[in-house]
């Protein structure tokens, strides 16, 4: 009974820490950064589109942004960095 808590404990540990380091919903074959386009030029392409960028950041080698979209709407999206175009997300991953 002793070491039923600190066991627990443990596993409970373990459990949270591997979505902490689990990537989004999407990957990147994106190559070098190298050959990637600038965060800056994908901002100002989606603020052309009348997006309201919040952060950009790489995640699972995809440019990973948080905005609001032309709508209204919070979206988080995925870019491939090398030509900026939309990554589709894995299905039914998604957190509501």
């Amino acid at each position: 009974m002793k070491t039923l808590l600190p066991v627990s404990i443990l596993c409970a540990g373990l459990a949270l820490s591997a979505n902490a380091f689990a990537t989004g919903l999407a990957t990147c074959d994106s190559g070098p950064e190298s050959g990637w386009k600038s965060q800056d030029t994908l901002k100002e392409q989606l603020t052309a589109k009348g997006w309201q960028v919040r952060r950009i950041k790489v995640d699972g080698g995809c440019y990973e942004v948080y905005a609001v979209d032309d709508k209204g709407t919070r979206v988080e999206a995925y870019f491939d960095p090398r030509d900026l175009a939309p990554v589709p997300t894995k299905a039914g991953e998604r957190k509501k």
